[in-house]
């Protein structure tokens, strides 16, 4: 075992040889929008999201599946799996089987296996003094979902959602391949700051994250401000706690998003300052249109996280 739980990595890692290891993850939930074809899609790019991450290639998955039979037409199912099975397809992976149960709510998801060579594993930890943060897609997912189930979202902030967390993290990965990326982790459900604190404890540096630099889905900030918020968003807020420290300066709104629980967010990466540009240029150039520099990393201080 090259990579376990002991630093909370988004996947782990198993070395079959010297030159061939397999990145093994899980995760399935709860519908987030109404059409199954769209659940089934946003579920699985969130579960392969997790082998991109660590900077390894999705080659076959398990699909995970709850479902109330007699209760729901059965062909819903089969559009969430359609879903699914597309995304997959789009990755270059298999879906090779799974298994489901019978239950009142709807849950889908995927158990992936990936492969990666054992030198060139991304981790959540590794960051460096100086070194840049690039996140690859905007944020104020959960926001928009729940102002949704509340009927409060335009169609535009949820089409843009949609699009986002629909979205395969695969060209952001295959760029930062070729960059000396020296920390890596997906945003899902803790947050960006959730998330950089994990990669800031696990590397001893306080990560600095700019709040005007942060990449935002249309409206987010204005329905956080609204009260449009997930239970997530205050679990992670307590979970941050004094961990983090907050300018006075930052609006409210920009604060939630930035504790915002993501479904099937962008990859958070720190590398040497001297790559940065270059390596948001290429994201840019590879279709990753929203990839940003968000923050950097300091000498340790009294907060693991700052949002200025």
């Amino acid at each position: 075992m090259l990579v376990g739980t002991e630093t909370s990595d988004d996947a782990g890692v198993f070395r079959l040889r010297p030159d061939l290891a397999i990145v093994n993850t899980v995760d399935f939930f709860t519908p987030i929008v109404d059409d199954p074809y769209t659940f089934g899609q946003i579920s699985a790019t969130n579960s392969l999201s997790d082998v991109y991450a660590m900077g390894g290639e999705p080659k076959t998955c398990l699909n995970i599946v709850c479902f109330p039979k007699g209760k729901m037409d059965v062909e819903i199912l089969g559009e969430i799996l359609k879903g699914g099975a597309d995304k997959v397809k789009e990755a270059g992976a298999v879906v090779i089987g799974g298994h489901s149960i019978i239950d009142d709510e709807i849950k889908f998801g995927m158990a992936v296996t990936g492969i990666i060579h054992p030198d060139k594993i991304l981790r959540n930890v590794g960051v460096q003094e100086g070194d840049v943060l690039i996140l690859t897609k905007p944020l104020g997912t959960g926001i928009i979902a729940t102002a949704l189930k509340k009927g409060k979202a335009s169609k535009e902030s949820v089409d843009e959602a949609v699009r986002s967390m629909t979205t395969l993290n695969a060209a952001a990965a295959s760029v930062m391949r070729n960059f000396p990326v020296h920390a890596c982790s997906d945003i899902t459900g803790f947050g960006l700051l959730g998330h950089a604190l994990e990669m800031a404890s696990g590397s001893s540096v306080t990560l600095v994250i700019e709040a005007a630099k942060m990449p935002l889905l249309r409206g987010a900030p204005r329905l956080a401000e609204k009260g449009y918020l997930t239970g997530g968003c205050r679990r992670n807020r307590d979970y941050l706690g004094d961990k983090m420290a907050i300018d006075p300066s930052v609006r409210e709104g920009l604060v939630e998003v930035a504790i915002d629980p993501q479904t099937s967010g962008g990859l958070l990466a720190a590398v040497a300052k001297h790559h940065a540009a270059k390596l948001v240029d290429e994201l840019h150039d590879a279709g990753v249109k929203d990839a940003a520099a968000v923050g950097y990393a300091t000498s340790l201080q009294k907060a693991w996280v700052r949002l200025v």
